[in-house]
């Protein structure tokens, strides 16, 4: 009781161990001798020309001498590391590929930018006919303008419905929320997945690494994409393109992002301090396309200054069909635990047509069992932290059952991870270190799983900070690891060994319980 009173996992004693000494940390290089170091390497051998390397031959690479990259194919070969074990996932790479074998040139995933759109956006010709017309009825054409009669004009097109009830749903997650890790995560149970928040001037200006952000893979077969804006007129429009050119089964609109970046230009959760502005975002948004639109929003703004409540009934009216509320303000951040009583409150408060579902620290089917008894008008919870510690919660919900998974299940998990990371990033050099990468994110969440044989109380509480400890194997030893050279080590059980010089920090802190300025 005293371990878990200060939120400290109780682990069985004899497995308790003293805890690893602090390593020095590397001074950070800046960002101009980064940016040289890239440079310098692009020229080298071992970043060859990616026409030479599908064609194997230097003549083929239309820019010639002028090309950034190298064309030299013996020093490529040289210098190329020793290839990965398995079969090549999927590869227009040629040489350059990590794999021998076949090279697969069928992508399962929709959902890019076509290159005549990206051109029309980076030359600002991309017409918006059904955003501008309903901006225009809404008197919205220009930001924060106020409509004529202040009333919401119906349309004839008959909108979309999703049902979320009972449905296991993986939240949008920036970084770590990627298709490899949403793939591995249907696979294991999650019925709803969202791609990563994508900012909607970004996506406007044709950035090519946002348009990444909105690619589904076919297992996804319940999907939306989110977006993030400060207005109406730039919403509507990003959601008018989205309905052209991307297959998605619903629209999210982020208002409840706490980052400081996002909230300085508007979004996010400043906009729970503009209701006006919001009414006109959901009224052009959901007037523009069929689609349904839903938002996500924290209780409110200010701790201790929650104000969704007030506006929960208009949001459905304004044209919403489901709303996620986070357990917590903004100023809050991730810290202290969600207020679940708030987010019945708005559930019961919300009308027959809109769907409420709550997120805020579930991590056992416990947790969703008790919020869905509690509160049978909610339509479901988003689960969001507790699936990056273990994906397999879906599948803990669905047989309603604490997994005592072993370590080789883990790793299997991770394999998975692996492989479709290979097939969406690639397979080249560049392919399996950005795997490695986004493998290393996530590994900084999931080491803070502690494995249900060991705890003396279940199941493990998301903000219970988990003291050393050793595993029932050197695997799970390795695991339980908060060092990034142990999630390095774990990474080239996969991925083979790393480049010379690696070095990884997490961009995100996984425990931010401690301090509120953590998240």
């Amino acid at each position: 009781e005293e371990l878990v009173a200060k939120a400290i996992a109780p682990v069985k004693k004899q497995f308790l161990r003293p805890p690893p000494t602090s390593t020095l940390v590397k001074e950070k290089k800046s960002k101009r001798q980064l940016k040289r170091e890239r440079q310098q390497e692009k020229k080298s051998a071992s970043h060859l020309c990616p026409e030479v390397a599908k064609s194997g031959d230097v003549s083929s690479c239309p820019y010639k001498d002028k090309c950034r990259f190298s064309h030299d194919l013996d020093g490529f070969k040289a210098q190329k590391p020793d290839d990965l074990e398995g079969e090549c996932p999927f590869c227009p790479y040629g040489l350059a590929c990590r794999f021998s074998g076949t090279h697969r040139r069928k992508s399962s995933e929709v959902n890019g930018l076509n290159k005549d759109v990206q051109k029309l956006l980076w030359k600002n010709k991309m017409k918006f006919p059904k955003a501008d017309a309903k901006l225009k009825s809404l008197g919205l054409d220009r930001p924060l303008k106020k409509a004529k009669d202040g009333s919401l004009k119906t349309h004839s097109r008959e909108k979309k419905l999703i049902d979320f009830r009972e449905k296991l749903y993986l939240a949008p997650l920036t970084t770590v929320g990627n298709l490899p890790f949403r793939r591995v995560c249907k696979v294991l149970g999650a019925d709803v997945t969202c791609g990563e928040m994508a900012m909607c001037t970004n996506l406007l200006q044709g950035q090519a690494s946002e348009w990444a952000l909105l690619r589904r893979h076919s297992s996804e077969d319940l999907f939306g994409v989110q977006i993030c804006g400060a207005y109406p007129d730039t919403l509507a429009r990003t959601v008018e393109l989205i309905d052209q050119q991307c297959t998605v089964d619903f629209i999210d609109i982020n208002m409840g992002c706490p980052i400081d970046i996002v909230v300085n230009k508007g979004a996010g959760s400043c906009l729970l301090t503009k209701p006006m502005r919001m009414k006109g975002i959901i009224e052009a948004t959901s007037g523009t396309v069929d689609k349904p639109i839903t938002i996500k929003v924290r209780t409110g703004y200010f701790e201790g200054k929650n104000r969704i409540d007030s506006l929960i009934a208009d949001i459905g009216t304004w044209g919403a069909s489901a709303v996620t509320v986070h357990g917590r303000t903004r100023q809050q951040r991730y810290s202290k635990l969600a207020d679940w009583d708030y987010i019945y409150q708005c559930a019961r408060k919300a009308s027959d047509d809109l769907q409420v579902l709550g997120n805020g620290d579930i991590y056992s089917y416990l947790d969703w069992n008790k919020h869905k008894s509690d509160c049978p008008e909610l339509a479901s919870c988003m689960i969001a932290r507790g699936a990056l510690i273990k994906p397999w919660i879906f599948t803990e919900i669905k047989e309603q059952r604490h997994w005592d998974i072993t370590s080789g299940e883990r790793l299997n998990i991770m394999k998975d991870f692996a492989r479709f990371g290979l097939e969406h990033w690639g397979s080249d050099k560049k392919g399996v270190e950005t795997t490695r990468h986004f493998l290393l994110e996530w590994l900084s969440y999931t080491c803070r799983y502690i494995p249900v044989g060991l705890l003396d109380v279940i199941p493990q509480r998301l903000n219970w900070r988990p003291p050393a400890y050793s595993g029932r194997d050197d695997l799970e030893t390795l695991m339980a690891s908060d060092s990034a050279a142990d999630w390095i080590r774990i990474s080239e059980m996969l991925l083979g060994k790393v480049p010379d010089g690696f070095t990884f920090a997490p961009k995100h802190k996984s425990n931010a319980y401690d301090r509120a300025e953590n998240g």
